[in-house]
């Protein structure tokens, strides 16, 4: 892992995913990119630089203005702070709309992780994270941390891999080894039976192991949770087991994967009281 991206809107709920983050970038030798998106109120007025086109409303464009320097003035402030002491610490300051913004840092710089806090809105009301969550889980080109409060421990010991046994979780898989291998932690491979979507026991545990075997995990256990949705069976088991981290791809809605759909990740993500590691996964075109 090389590059962290931590966008933020300088909130708590911003500040505790840049705690998460530079504790992950110390562990993983990663640079860490802090990212804040000021939304503009008429477009193509000024830049980050403060630079000037005169068409348009000038009193926005002041406002604007005085919106750029202050971020300018917070963004050093949490660039200097000493939670950050010994990480590599690269800050970014874009216009724009926030979940295009992010979309571009993250093709433009070839980021590995992206941490983001679930809700947050400075007094500045430049709103980098919280309503465009669900838009990063669902699009993103990387996988995805959310962080909803502070974590009881950043030592993810304990990792809930909530799986549909896909075929094209296989990428994901390797992304959940690595956390697994970061932290020496074990994984908790977790399938969730609902009235709906039910099958026997004997079946399940064997399909389990069989995915465990193809993807060479190593220290896991295999768990089978019944509840009446699979977003309320995953975060009851993780609290179950007072679990570090719960990770989860999101993929189609269709045959088995639909124990996993795109929807029931953001739900988690949008529920869940520990941090939620996700990543898209994409059908193979046939």
């Amino acid at each position: 892992m090389k590059k962290i991206l931590v966008p933020t809107d300088f909130s708590k709920p911003a500040q505790m995913a840049v705690d998460v983050a530079a504790d992950i970038a110390r562990k993983s030798g990663a640079q860490l990119i802090l990212l804040h998106v000021i939304e503009e109120i008429v477009g193509g007025s000024f830049n980050v630089e403060g630079q000037v086109d005169l068409e348009g409303d000038m009193e926005d464009k002041l406002f604007t203005l005085k919106m750029i320097e202050r971020s300018k003035k917070l963004m050093a402030k949490a660039v200097a702070d000493p939670k950050l002491e010994g990480v590599k610490v690269k800050p970014e300051l874009r216009m724009g709309s926030p979940f295009h913004g992010m979309n571009s840092i993250i093709t433009d710089h070839k980021v590995d992780l992206v941490v983001m806090g679930t809700a947050g809105h400075s007094n500045l009301e430049e709103a980098v994270i919280g309503s465009n969550t669900e838009k990063v889980v669902r699009h993103a080109a990387c996988p995805v941390l959310t962080v909803h409060q502070k974590p009881a421990s950043k030592d993810f010991k304990n990792i809930v891999y909530a799986t549909a046994m896909n075929k094209d979780e296989e990428v994901f898989s390797r992304i959940v080894k690595r956390a697994q291998q970061l932290y020496d932690a074990t994984i908790h491979l977790v399938r969730i039976n609902t009235p709906g979507n039910f099958q026997r026991d004997a079946v399940v545990r064997k399909a389990m192991n069989d995915f465990a075997k193809k993807l060479q995990l190593k220290n896991y256990t295999i768990n089978i949770f019944n509840d009446l949705s699979e977003e309320e069976g995953i975060i009851y088991f993780a609290d179950s087991i007072n679990a570090d981290m719960v990770a989860m791809a999101t993929h189609g809605r269709t045959g088995f994967a639909h124990v996993l759909a795109g929807s029931i990740a953001e739900d988690v993500v949008g529920h869940s009281k520990r941090p939620v590691l996700t990543f898209v996964t994409k059908h193979k075109k046939k």
